[in-house]
């Protein structure tokens, strides 16, 4: 944004006859111009948030329907191969090509383990479960981060971070309870293989997080999330290629692999990357708390699937759980910085 021009400034303000500068009569005083800007932040990253949180709640909805005609592994191949090629041209554009080139090694294996395994976990568990399950069993993500934080690099849990835990983990006990089944369906699969690959997943996710703060630390944003794409990309060609599907595939599901790879990867790591920049770090975690409603939206609107007082129950408890761990609520020296 750009400064605005202090009022003593103004190019309108003329000497008086004594010589003295004769205030327009409708300058702005300094105090409500700083509130305006404020305001005008403040809404910004509450729009980024918005759109984030209905963008990687859609990304659920994407996947399956990309992974019932691709498959699993290469719905996740096409998903970080089009996020590479749209993230590739922007770093280019901001100058930090080089920068990628000196960090690949660990940004590219950061990438395997942030989106690749990742991917074809929940991708595969898409197969067999709903949307709405998964994206609550995804807003356990925090919880691994935080025992993984705290397991490798020491960070402090307090008393109200414990039994956020605690409450966490027994919310995904109690869905995982009511959802998971290990015994083969009239189709071969069992719902309690795709509640693991969900959870496998986050455990993954909270491994990455504690792997790019220990190694990562100051390395530009979209430099770590071009580099991550790029990796995953690599790591999956290969059984990408194998796995391509003999049949042909609709223009649906095509428009579905895009839509992840352009909007719920690129898109989104910018906004995300923008809340942080914008109104902390904290508050850009929290869009995990927000991502299972837009998620079970669609799929109860668009894909026509059933959503369980139970499953909404045990949503609160993870998010409960979820908040307290991380800090966001209970902490009185938390702040969003």
């Amino acid at each position: 944004m750009t400064p605005a021009t202090p009022p003593s400034a103004s190019p309108t303000a003329a000497p008086s006859a004594r010589g003295a500068a004769t205030p327009t009569p409708h300058a702005t005083p300094p105090g409500a111009l700083r509130a305006v800007t404020t305001s005008a932040a403040a809404s910004g990253w509450v729009v980024d948030f918005v759109l984030l949180a209905a963008i990687w709640g859609s990304s659920f909805m994407f996947m399956r329907i990309g992974t019932l005609e691709w498959g699993a592994v290469v719905t996740a191949g096409l998903r970080v191969g089009i996020a590479a090629l749209f993230l590739l041209p922007l770093l280019a554009l901001q100058g930090q090509t080089a920068v990628l080139r000196q960090h690949w090694k660990m940004t590219f294996a950061v990438g395997v383990l942030n989106s690749a395994l990742p991917f074809v976990c929940f991708t595969y568990a898409l197969q067999i479960i709903s949307t709405g399950l998964s994206s609550i069993l995804n807003a356990t993500v925090p919880l691994f981060g935080a025992v993984i934080a705290w397991v490798w690099l020491k960070d402090r849990l307090s008393p109200a971070r414990v039994v956020g835990l605690l409450i966490g983990f027994l919310g995904v006990a109690l869905l995982a309870w009511d959802k998971a089944s290990f015994k083969p369906d009239a189709s071969g699969n069992a719902t309690g293989w795709a509640v693991l690959a969900c959870l496998l997943a986050c455990l993954c996710y909270g491994i990455s997080a504690s792997v790019t703060k220990r190694y990562m630390a100051g390395l530009p944003s979209l430099v770590s999330a071009t580099g991550s794409q790029v990796g995953a990309a690599l790591a999956l060609a290969p059984l990408t290629l194998w796995f391509w599907p003999d049949h042909a595939v609709s223009a649906k599901a095509w428009l579905a692999v895009v839509a992840l790879g352009v909007l719920c990867s690129g898109v989104a790591y910018i906004l995300y990357f923008r809340i942080i920049e914008r109104a902390g770090p904290a508050r850009a975690l929290s869009v995990t708390f927000a991502i299972p409603v837009f998620a079970v939206l669609y799929g109860v609107a668009l894909l026509g699937e059933v959503v369980t007082p139970w499953m909404l129950g045990c949503a609160v408890v993870i998010v409960i759980g979820t908040s307290l761990s991380t800090g966001l609520v209970g902490s009185k020296g938390h702040k969003n910085q």
